[in-house]
């Protein structure tokens, strides 16, 4: 059963497009959509088969990122993953489910009026009708929508859940970027509920005792760890960093 179908659009200048381009020329973290052929692209797309490897007796079709702290870049991983498993043929949906605070509207240039919080707090709201789709990409976005004061309590609910289900059944697909998990407790109520978590590190942010005390709190939540990507490691020449994925 699917919501609905996107048919591949042809290139068109759009608002979003005209972001990206900017973001082309200011090394922005968009990477594999701005720049396929760059040597980051690969690394993504190397991560991407990786991923897919990592989960061989059943299928992938919910995968969360996550960091030890802020500012580790878990946000950028998780939209380039969600562009390079979209160029793989996949329909793929990207949620911002860091209510507290999001970066996804703004990495996408989309609005954030209605979002992941507008589903789960007003059951009137219908998916297909907050869902956003960047054909530039063939990618369909879920922002945070307003920020909540109960972010925890609503990301643990059951209708989180259903809606989660609803988004299962209507993509190949569905990547969930997710709070830091040492700061509060969002990304650990999030990680039972996925199909996979990757642990996303950067070089001079997150400290090695970080990262292990986030790696033992999504295992002690119950969470499918799949592996850790380390970016930030080295500079190139080019300005791309360097992103690996290890388990």
């Amino acid at each position: 059963m699917e919501l609905f179908k996107f048919k591949k659009n042809k290139r068109k200048v759009t608002k979003q497009q005209i972001r990206l381009d900017r973001q082309q020329q200011l090394g922005g973290p968009l990477v594999t959509l701005t720049d396929s052929t760059a040597v980051a692209s690969e690394q993504f797309r190397t991560i991407r088969t990786n991923i897919q490897f990592s989960v061989v007796d059943k299928d992938l079709k919910s995968l969360g990122f996550t960091s030890s702290g802020p500012g580790e870049g878990k946000s950028t991983v998780a939209a380039n993953l969600a562009v390079a498993f979209a160029q793989d043929g996949k329909t793929v949906l990207l949620v911002d489910s860091d209510l507290r605070k999001p970066t996804v509207h703004r990495t996408f240039d989309l609005p954030n009026k209605e979002g992941l919080t507008s589903l789960l707090t007003d059951r009137t709201k219908k998916v297909p009708d907050i869902i956003q789709y960047l054909p530039e990409a063939n990618l369909c976005v879920l922002t945070s929508g307003p920020k909540p004061p109960n972010p925890a309590e609503l990301l643990n609910s059951k209708r989180m859940v259903e809606v989660m289900r609803e988004f299962n059944r209507a993509f190949d697909m569905v990547i969930y970027d997710l709070p830091p998990v040492i700061a509060v407790t969002d990304a650990q109520l999030m990680a039972p509920k996925l199909d996979g978590v990757v642990l996303v590190a950067r070089n001079d942010v997150g400290s090695k005792d970080g990262v292990k005390k986030a790696k033992d709190l999504l295992e002690l939540s119950k969470g499918n760890i799949l592996g850790a990507v380390f970016n930030g490691a080295e500079v190139r020449r080019d300005g791309a960093y360097g992103y690996y994925y290890g388990e």
